[in-house]
């Protein structure tokens, strides 16, 4: 198994190890061990949201667009590496946190305006703009806030 947390430890670049994969994957900790890095899946998803990361392995890039949850990089994954469809894709959900322009007194509404299942609300608040609050049990985790966001204020990741 590859520790990437060792690969950044002289690098500015900062990631987060939480954030998810791909979708449906049945053991995302030994991912980096059963992953061949064919790139199958890069180039067949639908959204072209899946980009090369640390030592070629697939990962997903919400700076780009959202997950529409296709399941096209499962189909044509050649090894066991993904549960069936009618499974959740993962447990990835959206947060927000203090870049957010809400937070400033800037009225901006964008993630909410990108968010299909409208798990991103907006609370109005006495002396402030309207404040964001998501709804955990509605956020699909599909990334669709992340681009949208003129701060980069909303990261999807795995709790």
């Amino acid at each position: 198994m590859i520790d990437f947390k060792r690969r950044r430890l002289f690098s500015r670049t900062q990631t987060d190890d939480k954030s998810p994969r791909l979708p449906w994957l049945k053991q995302p900790e030994q991912f980096t061990d059963q992953c061949t890095r064919c790139g199958k899946c890069i180039a067949h998803c639908d959204t072209q949201i899946i980009v090369k990361s640390d030592g070629g392995f697939p990962r997903i890039d919400f700076s780009i667009d959202e997950c529409s949850f296709c399941y096209q990089c499962a189909e044509v994954c050649p090894e066991p590496l993904f549960a069936e469809q009618s499974q959740l894709p993962w447990g990835a959900k959206a947060n927000i946190n203090n870049a957010c322009l809400a937070f400033s007194n800037i009225d901006c509404r964008s993630c909410s305006d990108s968010c299909e299942v409208m798990a991103i609300q907006f609370q109005l608040m006495v002396g402030k703009v309207a404040q964001p609050t998501i709804n955990t049990q509605q956020c699909t985790g599909c990334g669709a806030c992340v681009s949208t966001c003129p701060t980069s204020a909303i990261l999807v990741h795995n709790p």
